[in-house]
């Protein structure tokens, strides 16, 4: 049964790329693809760099023609979460087009955020992470019109919400699709372990006579739980059984009608001015199904920033939202994929035989090097970059948009990223490196971010004082900038010094030249087991991951990337 879902998997997936691909670089008529694709971010700054990439995208014909792109910022202020998001999108979209949106089939893709786990991707935005897959190569943006480009010919106009960072592939029985014509929420529902749906969104289905055993199933959710205890879904009757295995079904997307758009709006002008983050997921559809309570909205526990207000918001969500549909779409043959952490980039693109195989993905991606798409379980994956032949990229590492030069080794489990590194180098395994452009003082410069695969740059203490609680490469910080030549006293923190962490820890130097930074930052490494010694140089200027995203240069960023895509095109 497993192996026959395997092959229709891989089957339907690849029926949908195809799909994708004729239409990618053309005009689309109208009815046959979303009417508006709408991407949202955190601020000004992070729309202006989707909206340069977007535009660079469709010049390259990587999109689809003749449809409109928008991307929407929060509004300045405090943080207002995915669901925040979608409320304000919504009304944006309504002040722009009015009644005509009625008439629109829209996706909406939750792209805001700075991707703390997975820096590579926050420069740039996580909807533009890089895929071994495509010509030209596909970002995450591409491979979510792709996956989702049956759905527009098959639902009513209405919205679909979805994630910039997951991967969710299907497959249905033939002469069937994936249908969006009822009022309310419609939300597609994976079977999942019960592990798993501690971390996610729970249904717990109306009761039916006979369960259908079929790949497609449409049912109703009589009520929704929010990353439940394994004790609390068998509780509230959540868990399933099939072939004697438990499971339980899991949320990912879901669309809702127009009707429905209208009242989220209306939801909007109750809570406005938001103070506090919510939750598309977890508080909206908790309001909805025959069984819902308000006794969620005062469970807090979930919550990373506890906001004075969030109960009250949650209340008024609650009691606009209650008695609104919540319909499933049961996908039994389908699986859901995350892309939110270094771990997770490492084990899909270079391990996991399932995404490979289904996906269909590739070692070496728009690429010039060797690399070749040989049978080991674990491998290489080159995106976007150009090698010279001689290069060494050992299994389970990861480049993208980088320059490698003559007898450059990289070892095992690394992350290079929009990096140069010059001749004879050696990039130390379990290392991420990823190479910025600045504007910093007035002054264009370059900084080259390095930390271990498995560092936690969330991990914050409440001074400077306490910075030795902080690891890199497992070298408490403390001892890490005394390697270097730095006193620890005079280690500064960017933004809340109330909140100390790698992401705002002043320790990367700003080089004038994109390989020197490179090169400065692995000395800096390599010092830390004591391969070498290494002292930084007097009056440099010291930034953090956080104040380079704050200061990053993107025009100069896109130059680079143009400039590898044009000689490997030159090579290929």
């Amino acid at each position: 049964m497993a192996d026959r879902g395997n092959v229709h998997l891989q089957k339907s997936t690849k029926e949908k790329l195809d799909k994708f691909n004729k239409i990618r670089g053309k005009a689309v008529q109208s009815g046959a693809f979303w009417d508006l694709v709408v991407i949202t971010a955190v601020d000004d700054d992070q729309k202006s760099a989707y909206e340069t990439q977007i535009a660079e995208k469709l010049e390259r014909k990587e999109l689809p023609l003749a449809i409109n792109y928008h991307v929407f910022a929060d509004p300045p202020g405090c943080k207002i979460g995915n669901g925040g998001s979608t409320l304000y999108s919504l009304q944006r979209l309504n002040d722009k087009y009015g009644k005509t949106l009625s008439g629109f089939k829209v996706i909406l893709i939750h792209a805001g955020g700075f991707s703390q786990r997975l820096p590579n991707a926050s420069a740039l935005g996580k909807i533009f992470t890089a895929l071994p897959l495509g010509n030209p190569l596909y970002q995450m943006l591409e491979l979510k019109l792709a996956m989702y480009v049956d759905f527009p010919s098959h639902m009513k106009p209405g919205v679909l919400v979805t994630c910039a960072d997951d991967i969710e592939l299907y497959s249905v029985p033939d002469q069937e699709d994936i249908v969006f014509d009822k009022s309310g929420f419609t939300a597609l529902a994976h079977p999942s372990p019960l592990s798993i749906g501690t971390t996610h969104g729970v249904f717990v289905l109306e009761p039916t006579e006979e369960p259908k055993i079929c790949d497609m199933e449409y049912r109703t959710c009589s009520q929704f739980l929010h990353k439940p205890s394994i004790e609390k879904m068998h509780k509230f009757k959540a868990v399933c059984k099939r072939d004697g295995q438990e499971f339980v079904y899991t949320d990912s997307t879901y669309y809702v009608d127009y009707g429905t758009a209208k009242t989220l709006m209306t939801l909007l002008s109750e809570i406005v001015p938001l103070t506090c983050e919510i939750d598309a997921y977890g508080d909206f559809l908790q309001a909805l199904g025959r069984l819902a309570t308000v006794d969620y909205t005062e469970n807090i526990v979930n919550v990373t920033k506890k906001e004075n207000s969030l109960v009250e918001v949650r209340k008024k969500i609650f009691h606009r939202l209650k008695g609104t549909e919540l319909n499933v779409i049961l996908l039994n043959n389908s699986k859901f994929y995350h892309l939110g952490t270094t771990e997770e980039y490492l084990f899909h693109f270079t391990s996991d035989p399932c995404l490979r195989t289904e996906l269909g993905l590739l070692s070496s991606a728009f690429s010039t090097c060797s690399t070749s798409e040989s049978l080991e379980k674990t491998r290489p994956c080159v995106m976007h970059s150009f090698l010279h032949p001689s290069v060494t990229v050992s299994p389970g590492s990861v480049v993208e948009y980088s320059r490698l030069d003559d007898e450059v080794k990289v070892g095992t489990r690394c992350i290079i990223s929009s990096c140069w590194i010059s001749s004879g180098l050696s990039v130390p395994s379990d290392t991420f490196l990823h190479s910025l452009c600045v504007n910093l003082n007035g002054k264009m410069g370059f900084v080259t971010l390095v930390f271990g695969v498995e560092d936690d740059l969330k991990k914050n203490v409440a001074s400077p004082a306490d910075m030795k609680a902080l690891n890199l490469f497992k070298v408490s910080l403390e001892d890490c900038v005394g390697l270097w030549g730095l006193s620890p006293e005079k280690v500064r923190f960017s933004g809340d010094r109330s909140a100390c962490s790698l992401w705002n820890a002043c320790i990367y130097p700003v080089c004038s030249d994109l390989k020197d930074s490179l090169m400065m930052s692995l000395e800096m490494v390599n010092a830390l087991d004591g391969g070498s010694e290494f002292t930084l140089p007097n009056n440099i200027t010291l930034t953090s991951l956080q104040e380079s995203l704050q200061n990053k240069n993107l025009e100069e960023m896109m130059k680079f990337r143009k400039v590898l895509y044009e000689d490997i095109l030159k090579e290929s």
